[in-house]
């Protein structure tokens, strides 16, 4: 490993098939839509606590048992879901988690939710040179979870804002040399 570079990836990149993926092909890459911002949200919340890999393989289930992330139908979830969800082996069961996604679809339904999250994007800046460079909150971070959290949502902390912004492409974190070119500004989803 070489300034938190492993087989020319960011140094957590390299360490599973999951990972190897989602480096590749996912995190860092602009996501525009908002039922995949959406989605991005609220695992990145089941996340705090526990590891992404975690998150990664529990991915499908989590699609399903939250009706792909279509916030109406999440937003509509009632007590017969929760009691569901609760006792969905395939998810992370947690009682807090399961009804900040609920709640966070109800806050989201009237929104332009990525306008409002994009509208937090720093201006492009040069990639870190090493993991040390990484910040787990910026002020953008911080304000994006402020005004969430002044919208309704919850489990939206400066941390899980910012890991929400590496993960969509609001920033580029991969690291100097990485072998991934996100690009902000493409639109995918």
């Amino acid at each position: 490993m070489s300034d938190g570079l492993v087989d020319g990836r960011c140094w957590w990149g390299s360490s599973a098939p999951e990972y190897i993926a989602y480096h590749d092909e996912e995190w860092g890459r602009p996501v525009r839509d908002t039922r995949a911002l959406f989605e991005k949200l609220c695992l990145e919340a089941f996340q705090s606590g526990l590891s992404w890999i975690t998150i990664l393989r529990k991915r499908e289930n989590f699609r399903a048992a939250f009706a792909g992330f279509d916030i109406a139908r999440v937003a509509a979830f009632g007590e017969q879901d929760v009691a569901r969800l609760m006792a969905d082996e395939g998810i992370v069961r947690n009682r807090a988690k399961i009804d900040a996604a609920i709640n966070n679809a109800r806050a989201a339904i009237d929104l332009d939710l990525a306008e409002l999250l994009w509208s937090f994007a720093p201006e492009p800046r040069p990639r870190p040179g090493s993991p040390e460079e990484i910040p787990a909150s910026t002020p953008e971070s911080t304000a994006m979870a402020k005004e969430l959290k002044k919208r309704g949502f919850r489990f939206v902390g400066p941390t899980t804002a910012y890991a929400m912004m590496q993960a969509c492409g609001l920033v580029d974190d991969h690291l100097e040399g990485c072998l991934v070119t996100a690009g902000r500004g493409s639109a995918s989803s």
